[in-house]
């Protein structure tokens, strides 16, 4: 595969969907992931909104980020279960944020939530993992 010269990394991997739904990586401190998105006319749904896939997508990166914040370079997460309620709809840019529940050799168990720019709660998410080995 031929990845473009302007590849962005998020928390020193590459991962292309990511950067083409626009997800911005802030920060990884301790336990606590936070990414951003912002709205932009092609990830919104009919009425305007930011798309539930897109928000979800975006979930399940950062959730899985979190998942294997104790070793980023050499383990990966592979989504087993994510189920997500959503609120209200996101009506413009949101801040993502997950944490790490319970962590053991192989599973992870995370929390997440899309807020808007105000700190209000659109969308949770519950989300575990399988740990696995990271091919470089």
């Amino acid at each position: 595969m031929e990845v473009d010269n302007l590849q962005i990394k998020h928390f020193g991997i590459e991962v292309p969907f990511m950067n083409h739904i626009g997800l911005q990586s802030i920060n990884l401190e301790g336990n606590c992931c936070r990414t951003h998105l912002q709205l932009n006319r092609s990830l919104v749904n009919s009425r305007g909104d930011i798309h539930g896939g897109a928000l979800m997508s975006a979930l399940d990166f950062t959730l899985s980020v979190v998942a294997r914040a104790h070793d980023l370079a050499n383990v990966g997460a592979a989504t087993i279960d994510m189920s997500t309620h959503f609120y209200d709809p996101a009506k413009s840019n949101v801040n993502i944020i997950a944490t790490c529940k319970r962590r053991g050799k192989s599973i992870a168990f995370c929390e997440g939530e899309v807020q808007d720019e105000n700190g209000v709660v659109l969308a949770v998410a519950r989300a575990v993992f399988k740990l696995v080995p990271r091919t470089h």
